[in-house]
């Protein structure tokens, strides 16, 4: 029985280590873009539009860390994407309201100190998989629509 109880033991704490180590990757996807930093931006907000998404804020991080005084870093922004009709799913149910830090949609473009531009989404579905009501649904359609909308800045071998 001791056996038993240790090995339970040790399986919880090696599971709960390769969660916490493996998490970042599971839940953000990052790609590099084909294009630069400033075309990739300028594509990326026409295909949010030509999807049916609204795009009600883009964050300029570069220059709010600039306003706050800290040292120049390399350019970011993070676009906040919106989707009226998957939005009304949840706004409109008080259970599930609660969500709603997860709201608008996230991507982000910047780039990395190799010079390079990438994009980066949360994978909304894998965590919307482990909510109740209408939620998994909901965001399995906002998470697969995501992906569809970095497509326009990807390589083709990365689609």
């Amino acid at each position: 029985m001791i056996l038993f109880l240790a090995g339970l033991i040790a399986g919880m704490v090696i599971t709960l280590i390769v969660i916490i180590f493996f998490a970042q990757s599971f839940m953000f996807a990052e790609k590099e873009c084909k294009y630069d930093f400033e075309q990739s931006v300028e594509l990326l907000t026409n295909s949010a539009l030509e999807n049916g998404w609204k795009v009600p804020a883009v964050h300029d991080l570069r220059e709010t860390m600039l306003k706050f005084g800290k040292p120049e870093v390399a350019q970011a922004k993070v676009f906040e994407i919106c989707h009226p009709d998957h939005a009304i799913e949840i706004l409109s149910r008080d259970k599930e309201r609660k969500i709603m830090p997860m709201m608008p949609c996230r991507i982000a473009v910047y780039q990395k100190s190799d010079g390079k531009c990438y994009v980066s989404v949360m994978q909304n579905g894998l965590l919307g998989s482990l909510m109740k009501g209408v939620v998994p649904r909901v965001m399995r359609a906002a998470s697969r629509e995501s992906h569809m909308i970095i497509q326009a800045i990807l390589p083709d071998h990365q689609k």
